[in-house]
């Protein structure tokens, strides 16, 4: 912020983090008000030690010369008076080298940069940058001198992490531009590296040059996919690949596609933040998004300090050296939580337009609602069910539809990565008909419905396979045949089944006892329960069960149906409970035995031997 910042608007009126401001009349006239534009109020009172506070601001809504806006940050102090600096700019991130590894707020403010400077409470009204601008970055050129780029075309490449992090054209370059020059070595990201110039015609021959650097902002609210396509630089793609997860119940019955949606309501203690982490880490994707958008301040302070423990099995080094943490939870501002969701996806978009496959998980979603809701209630509109806003629905679709799989258009270099979302639902008592997460079936293509009964049967992971589904089964079908074999299809819908009439044979039992059942619908419960405890469950504190290819889950699957076709002659319940307490136990150590080791076989043949 500028030491003599131009004033063009005051307070009229304040009402908790909602703020009415006025544009004023100047020697200039009067500045005009922008929907989404970031304001910076001025407290009259100073800080304590003597500091001028800036308090970020986005407008929500403007009628004539006034307009309401939400404070990111507590409102103390404010008044009527005050005076309020525009930015005419849209609530942007700064997108480059430094971003992965980092810890940010919902506004990509550096907490750990923030804590060294300020110490563990943070002061208001502080406004740092994202990227570290000290730090010097090698620059690659990927183009020369004469050459014509457009908007999102590879630049040059830094070296970040493991990957090669892409230095790509402006994504609001309209038309083709002509490199003028260009240079390689090291940098700071406020360092120019080339400059463009319009190449001539009607679309941008009127614009100036513009020298670029390793870096660029971008508005949260706009996709970078949208506006890359607006562009005709690139095209969304159709999702034909799943995204492996390494755990059975989610790839093998309830698959999500790369690039695709998912969500995960269940209620508390049905284990929620264990799944997340896991399908973090052991996920097939490049680049981890983790947005605590309003989840408890102990779960997200465990995932910050667990994070850069955790070895990734995909590198060999830390789980944080790929990952980034926007972490905004229900102890801080409610207004910040609402934008904290959209800062990770653009962060995510942004890492997708390079041609990596990123991950975005939102913890949880049921926050990030409420505060639209405080917020709408304090703008005074008209509430929706349950006292939601009106567009809550439209909202939710608005967030899930910035996945998806973006193929650049460039035919020398072209890249395609996929940005797959994974939203977290925490519905009261566990209430699957509030309209939150109804909104949100109806928006993801796969279900992942946490039950409480399961969680505390201690069935983990705790997913209802009676409840759940999954929509990308018929477009990754192609895909499962050609690697997990033509009749895998038929063998899922043949468990599921036997799961369904399972269930139904254990509630009779509840009812009228093992005595009230015959010998076959005995033997049938006893065949769900297997199926449930050696397959749909894994054992996340094992070090082979943790993670499950897809080829082991495959063999599990060929002997899940050898042991459901075999046809056990016995008419006596306890033998017949003796028999698959057995063969779960053997099986389960199976599981817990790294493939085709001597164990491992041991295991098998004791199968077989039970099977004679």
């Amino acid at each position: 912020m500028d030491t003599k910042p131009k004033i063009t608007a005051r307070v009229v009126a304040v009402q908790d983090d909602l703020v009415t401001i006025e544009s004023i009349t100047t020697e200039n006239g009067s500045h005009p008000l922008t929907k989404n534009e970031v304001i910076y109020i001025l407290p009259s009172r100073l800080a304590d030690d003597g500091r001028q506070e800036y308090l970020k601001a986005e407008v929500l809504r403007i009628s004539g010369n006034r307009a309401d806006a939400q404070v990111y940050e507590s409102t103390s102090g404010v008044g009527v008076g005050d005076s309020v600096v525009q930015t005419d700019e849209l609530l942007s991130v700064e997108l480059g080298p430094g971003l992965l590894g980092t810890v940010y707020d919902g506004l990509q403010n550096p907490l750990n940069e923030l804590s060294n400077q300020y110490g563990t409470f943070l002061p208001r009204g502080v406004d740092l940058s994202a990227l570290d601008h000290s730090r010097k970055w090698l620059f690659n050129p990927s183009v020369k001198a004469g050459d014509i780029v457009r908007a999102g075309d590879e630049l040059g490449w830094v070296a970040e992490s493991r990957f090669n992090h892409l230095i790509m054209a402006p994504f609001d370059l309209l038309g083709p531009w002509k490199i003028s020059w260009i240079q390689k070595g090291s940098f700071t990201v406020e360092e120019n590296v080339l400059e463009i110039v319009p190449v001539s015609d009607e679309v941008n021959s009127v614009q100036a040059p513009r020298l670029i650097g390793l870096k660029q902002r971008w508005p949260i609210r706009i996709p970078i996919g949208k506006s890359l396509i607006q562009r005709s630089q690139a095209e969304r793609g159709y999702p034909t690949h799943p995204l492996v997860t390494t755990i059975r119940l989610i790839d093998t019955f309830f698959p999500i596609a790369k690039g695709g949606t998912a969500c995960i309501p269940g209620p508390f203690g049905a284990g929620k933040t264990v799944l997340q982490g896991l399908i973090s880490r052991y996920s097939d994707v490049d680049i981890v998004i983790v947005v605590a958008c309003g989840e408890r301040a102990g779960e997200v302070v465990e995932t910050i300090r667990e994070f850069p423990n955790l070895q990734d099995p995909k590198t060999g080094g830390t789980l944080m050296e790929r990952t980034i943490i926007i972490c905004n939870t229900s102890s801080m501002p409610v207004a910040a939580r609402e934008a904290s969701i959209y800062t990770g996806i653009t962060l995510g978009e942004y890492y997708q337009s390079m041609g990596l496959d990123v991950l975005l998980i939102a913890d949880s979603t049921s926050r990030w609602a409420q505060a639209m809701r405080e917020t709408s209630g304090r703008l005074e509109e008209i509430p929706g069910e349950e006292a939601f806003p009106a567009y809550l629905d439209s909202s939710i679709k608005s967030v899930y539809e910035r996945a998806g799989i973006l193929t650049t258009m460039n035919t020398e270099k072209s890249r395609s990565g996929s940005l797959t979302m994974i939203g977290t639902v925490s519905p009261a008592g566990g209430n699957f008909e509030e309209p939150v997460t109804q909104s949100t079936l109806s928006t993801v293509k796969t279900f992942l419905g946490l039950s409480s009964d399961r969680a505390y049967r201690r069935f983990y992971p705790a997913i209802d396979p009676l409840i759940s589904w999954s929509r990308y089964v018929p477009q990754l079908k192609d895909w499962y045949v050609n690697n997990m074999g033509e009749d895998w299809l038929p063998r899922i819908n043949k468990l599921k089944q036997i799961l369904t009439k399972g269930e139904d044979v254990r509630s009779m039992m509840q009812v009228a006892g093992e005595e009230g059942i015959t010998v076959d619908d005995f033997i049938l419960h006893q065949r769900a329960e297997f199926i449930d405890r050696i397959f749909l469950q894994q054992d996340a504190f094992d070090s082979v069960d943790v993670s499950v290819p897809l080829e082991r889950q495959n063999a599990l699957l060929n002997l899940i149906d050898e042991i459901c076709v075999y046809d056990l002659k016995c008419s006596d319940k306890t033998e017949i409970r003796e028999w698959f307490t057995e063969l779960t136990n053997i099986v389960k150590n199976l599981n817990y035995s790294k493939m085709n080791d001597v164990g491992y076989k041991n295991y098998i043949s004791k199968i077989k031997e039970m099977m004679k």
